[in-house]
């Protein structure tokens, strides 16, 4: 069987391409020219050349192929022209999925988010039926994933598309090497960078789970069905004290009121627009989303899917010796 991977080149994606060819599958990856291959570099894969903008190539990547993980997005929580994050997160899904309909794929996974789904105001876990809206979203990455996952849901109903939606919480572990901006967050925190935290919480999961779980899904998944790929809740607070004490260092005790960071977010966006820099470590939309804690179940993947994850500790501490080893060298 050959199997194309989308985002192969990334977090994610790397990790579910070395898990199918360990089970002897002939992958093929479409990867962007200039992308960094250092995820990939020692992998036996056929290699693409294209993006999702580009018709072109994803009619080359998807010809001859039997199933398709599209794992690839355009992840920023912030970015100069936004436009660009829905043509990448919505119209290239989109695009992708009916060409490879078209060139006779039977089966398909497709990499939504955590980001698409309610959150509970009291700050209990969610699951895949917790009511949620396009107003519901904050920011530009949030509103493409939701916009993007109602489009591949109109092609399972409408197109009848064989399609398996799975939706990872907030992933960590080795092979981070953008960084995400979980990443930057872990890497900040070693590097002894994070004196004060903000009251919000996240569900941490390996990023080996998560890649186990796409395999999972696209085994044993109703075609039409979301699966949450999560592992365990944690206070931000509990997860910098996690670092402090695999590092050696002082868990950060200052906590900022989430009114105290937000200008600091907008200063910083507006010197990244002003001097056409990276993306700011601290953004407008990062901040509102830590209003909230983004707690999830994975219940259902754990029923339906035979799904399964380590503990957060685990996971955190094999994120931070990666980090360790190749950023702090």
């Amino acid at each position: 069987m050959t199997t194309l991977v989308t985002g192969a080149t990334g977090f994610v994606g790397s990790v579910v391409t070395r898990l199918l060819l360990e089970k002897g599958e002939n992958v093929r990856i479409l990867a962007r020219s200039d992308s960094d291959h250092r995820n990939i570099e020692k992998l036996d894969v056929d290699v693409v050349e294209g993006d999702l903008n580009d018709p072109a190539s994803l009619k080359k990547a998807v010809r001859g192929c039997d199933a398709l993980y599209h794992v690839a997005a355009d992840y920023r929580l912030w970015i100069p022209k936004p436009e660009a994050i829905y043509q990448t997160n919505v119209e290239g899904s989109r695009n992708l999925l009916l060409l490879a309909a078209d060139a006779g794929v039977q089966r398909m996974v497709y990499t939504s988010s955590v980001a698409t789904l309610g959150i509970n105001p009291d700050g209990t876990p969610s699951d895949e039926e917790t009511p949620v809206s396009l107003d519901d979203m904050i920011g530009h990455y949030k509103r493409s994933k939701f916009l993007a996952e109602e489009a591949v849901r109109q092609l399972i109903d409408q197109e009848e598309l064989p399609i398996v939606i799975v939706n990872p919480s907030t992933p960590i572990g080795p092979g981070d090497i953008k960084p995400t901006p979980t990443g930057r967050m872990i890497l900040d925190a070693v590097q002894g960078k994070t004196p004060a935290y903000v009251d919000t919480g996240l569900n941490l999961v390996h990023v080996e789970d998560v890649a186990r779980g796409h395999l999972l899904a696209f085994e044993k998944g109703r075609v039409g069905e979301r699966y949450i790929l999560g592992g365990e809740d944690m206070s931000l607070k509990e997860i910098l004290t996690t670092i402090a004490e695999l590092t050696g260092q002082k868990p950060p005790t200052i906590r900022l009121p989430h009114a105290v960071v937000m200008p600091v977010a907008y200063i910083s966006e507006a010197w990244a627009k002003l001097t056409n820099g990276p993306e700011p470590r601290a953004t407008v939309d990062g901040v509102r989303m830590s209003k909230k804690k983004m707690y999830f179940s994975s219940n259902k993947a754990k029923t339906e899917l035979g799904y399964h994850y380590r503990s957060a500790r685990e996971a955190i501490a094999d994120a931070v010796a990666w980090f360790r080893y190749n950023f702090c060298a």
